[in-house]
């Protein structure tokens, strides 16, 4: 059992800097499998007959050895940073207990026994917490830390276990397919023993890191595999574009978006690799503009999961910015309760519209419906424990985005978040799938979105001179629908101050605080 002095003195950074030790062993296994590949074309090329087959095969064999036990780095990575997490949200909420003890004219030994403090005059009347609830909160702070020890323990020996076996592949031909149910997904998957889920991970990423209804540290540990492979490819294209003369207008236009590809794949690395909090990358796609989904914190075990939808011109280039927008609110939840698990995804998995006269359509928004509504369903079917309590955000285009889909498909969702909206795709908050009171929304007073007016109204005005609006429609009307904001709307709202269409992040900013008390579920 976990003692009052060992929660004390740990430091679940030291965790963090392990785990980041162990991801570090599964980079260096790719690179020695990487060279192993150089080292092998360089044979095949300048060396023939049975030796060099012979060479060669031996070769591939060693560097499939190599790859295979990469994930097992990254897995390590997750059970120390996940223990992590869990340490510091029991010793949160030691520190809050121990806050009470002069509350209660209490003290507390070593050993973690609460007991009235003799030196503190007794009250005939105590209104405060007793010797009784704080000698509760510290067990209950204690037993918090002793699972989390117990179940890292227990992962840990049977990723030990299976170093010592080989991997497995499934039976059959039988894959779900890529856009599968994630309730089928996730019985096909925990059907498959560890042997072979660990053969899929290594020899099958791309499936497996797309499949909602899979774990999130599976998917982690597929798409983690991809990074160096889509990096590469983006590199390879651009390559070929290069070597292209003349260049003209059109091959620079390119170059500069293959760039842009790329330092968004070098900053999703870069990102993943700082670890506080941890990073998993749910989801990667270098083509078209890229797409990624990327969460801070294992969403699986997370008391609260947010899903953030960003807006137009949102791709691989800008993801950075977009999931600091992300980290913004998960850092705030933090500062809210400390005691609580928060994990954040960016949700990047769409065609984000680049354009004005492409963000006035709602094809893209449409398009985007059944895919968010998979990726919300497999956060339910994956989650440990009890249901997470899952806020999904849109701000700009992206609220149109979830707007969308939770119109047309519903989405699994205790709350709906719209920040600077056009408008999400429906008239009123009942529309939504939900209960009106799960809507929120907030735009600042500065936020130009707010004269955002209906097609129709606009061509009246040209036509007309810029009579009333009240001759074409409500002052609540949006391009896409009456303004989530508005009174029309019937959902709820929270106050934003006056920084713009993309300052609703800004630290000073109380959407900020809004928008974290939506997903801890503390709006009073």
């Amino acid at each position: 059992m976990t003692t009052y002095a060992q929660l004390w003195a740990a430091d679940p950074a030291a965790w963090e800097q392990a785990g980041a030790a162990w991801r570090g062993v599964g980079d260096l296994l790719q690179r020695r499998a990487g060279e192993l590949a150089a080292v092998a074309a360089d044979l095949d090329r300048s060396w023939t007959g049975a030796a060099s087959r012979a060479a060669t095969g031996r070769l591939g064999t060693l560097r499939t050895g190599l790859l295979d036990r990469v994930p097992l780095g990254i897995e390590v990575d997750q059970i120390l940073a996940e223990y992590a997490v869990r340490l510091r949200t029991a010793r949160a909420r030691l520190a809050s207990a121990v806050a009470l003890l002069p509350q209660a004219g209490a003290q507390i030994d070593r050993q973690g026994r609460v007991s009235l403090d003799p030196a503190v005059p007794r009250q005939p009347v105590h209104a405060g917490p007793t010797v009784t609830q704080v000698s509760a909160q510290v067990g209950a702070a204690l037993t918090v830390a002793d699972a989390a020890d117990r179940e890292a323990a227990a992962r840990l020996t049977g990723l030990a276990d299976a170093l010592a076996g080989s991997w497995a592949e499934p039976p059959g031909a039988y894959r779900p397919p890529v856009g599968a149910d994630p309730a089928l997904v996730r019985l096909w998957w925990d059907r498959l023993t560890p042997a072979q889920r660990r053969w899929l991970v290594g020899h099958e990423p791309a499936l497996v890191g797309r499949l909602d209804g899979v774990p999130a540290t599976a998917r982690d540990q597929a798409n983690r595999l991809l990074l160096g492979t889509r990096r590469a490819a983006l590199l390879a294209e651009r390559s070929m574009i290069a070597a292209r003369l003349p260049q003209g207008p059109l091959e620079l236009a390119a170059l500069r978006h293959l760039d842009g590809r790329i330092a968004g794949i070098d900053g999703i690395a870069g990102r993943l690799a700082e670890g506080v909090p941890r990073g998993y990358l749910l989801g990667l796609d270098q083509g078209g503009d890229g797409r990624a989904i990327v969460a801070l914190g294992n969403p699986d075990r997370a008391a609260n999961v947010l899903t953030y939808v960003p807006g137009m011109t949102s791709d691989l280039a800008s993801l950075d910015g977009e999931l600091g927008r992300a980290a913004r609110v998960a850092a705030r939840c933090a500062e809210l309760d400390p005691t609580t698990e928060t994990a954040a995804v960016l949700w990047l998995d769409y065609d984000a519209p680049d354009f004005v006269g492409e963000a006035s359509r709602d094809r893209q928004a449409v398009a985007a419906g059944p895919a968010l509504h998979r990726f919300q369903e497999g956060l339910r079917e994956t989650h440990d424990g009890p249901p997470a309590r899952q806020t999904v955000l849109g701000h700009s285009y992206g609220s149109l985005v979830v707007g969308t889909a939770a119109r047309d498909h519903g989405l699994s969702a205790d709350a709906l978040v719209f920040v600077g909206s056009p408008g999400v795709g429906v008239e009123s908050a009942a529309e939504l799938r939900t209960e009106p009171g799960r809507v929120w929304a907030s735009t600042a007073d500065d936020d130009l979105i707010r004269y955002t007016r209906p097609p129709a109204e606009l061509a009246g005005r040209m036509v007309l001179g810029g009579l009333p609006t009240l001759l074409f429609g409500r002052d609540d009307d949006h391009w896409f629908g009456t303004d989530p904001s508005g009174t029309e709307f019937g959902g709820r709202t929270f106050p934003s101050g006056r920084h713009g269409h993309t300052g609703y992040w800004d630290h000073d900013n109380p959407a900020l605080d809004g928008m974290a008390r939506i997903v801890l579920d503390r709006t009073g």
